[in-house]
């Protein structure tokens, strides 16, 4: 399973979650600096990778277009990042089942 982590996402997670989330990368080491929103879907589209954030921008994005890419967003505000390390693991067996659904496009972890 590969995440594509938005940029208000600690780049830490890569390493710190190899073990579950191989294959993963970081929107700042897959894009250019500030890569638009639009940009950022459409590698995640096109790389086969879910994207997990905490913007909401791509929640309204999963509505209009659908999936792919599906969206992981993230509302757990300014936690650290263990907090969502944590958060993340302990929503392992959600992501799967998200992964394998075709209806659903955008999964909300709080």
């Amino acid at each position: 399973m590969k995440l594509l982590y938005d940029e208000n996402l600690p780049p830490e997670l890569i390493t710190q979650l190899a073990d579950v989330f191989p294959e993963s990368r970081d929107v700042r080491t897959a894009l250019p600096r500030q890569a638009s929103d639009t940009a950022v879907w459409q590698f995640a589209r096109s790389h086969g990778f879910m994207l997990a954030t905490k913007d909401n921008d791509f929640e309204q994005l999963a509505y209009l277009r659908g999936h792919p890419p599906k969206v992981i967003w993230l509302r757990c505000g300014n936690a650290s990042t263990s907090q969502i390390e944590r958060l993340l693991r302990k929503s392992h067996s959600r992501i799967l089942e998200f992964e394998a659904d075709t209806q659903n496009a955008l999964l909300v972890l709080p």
